[in-house]
């Protein structure tokens, strides 16, 4: 497993365990790597923004900061466009996650009037007549 798939499932896993600690040679034995692996991926993760909560010592370990939902954000064709692109990307990698986001992005076009012509013109940067 590549590191960025690794770091992927990582999130995914502790996403899963709603916000209850997971000690870092636990998590290291289940994806077969040293501990010292696990915790770099925690912090690489950490650094790019993911909010990871890391305790220390006995009984420590590391959580997903676990947030109800995200405040309503606006996008416009072209922005959700990219992001259902990005999503396609992962290919064979695709989270449960990102399925679940895939489906909310074409549910909230398909009900505001875009269509599968307008996303593919927004993918490629076509201006509408």
């Amino acid at each position: 497993m590549r590191r960025v798939e690794r770091q992927h499932a990582l999130v995914e896993r502790l996403a899963a365990a709603r916000g209850q600690r997971r000690t870092v040679s636990g998590l290291a034995r289940e994806f077969g790597v040293a501990e010292r692996t696990l915790a770099r991926d925690v912090e690489r993760l950490r650094d790019s923004g993911v909010p990871l909560r890391v305790v220390r010592g006995r009984g420590g370990g590391v959580s997903l900061d676990v947030a109800p939902v995200v405040a309503p954000i606006a996008f416009d064709l072209a922005e959700v466009a990219a992001l259902m692109s990005s999503l396609t990307v992962l290919g064979p990698w695709v989270s449960p996650s990102a399925t679940s986001a895939m489906r909310k992005l074409a549910a909230a076009v398909g009900s505001d009037g875009g269509s599968e012509a307008e996303l593919r013109r927004a993918r490629l940067g076509i201006e509408r007549d």
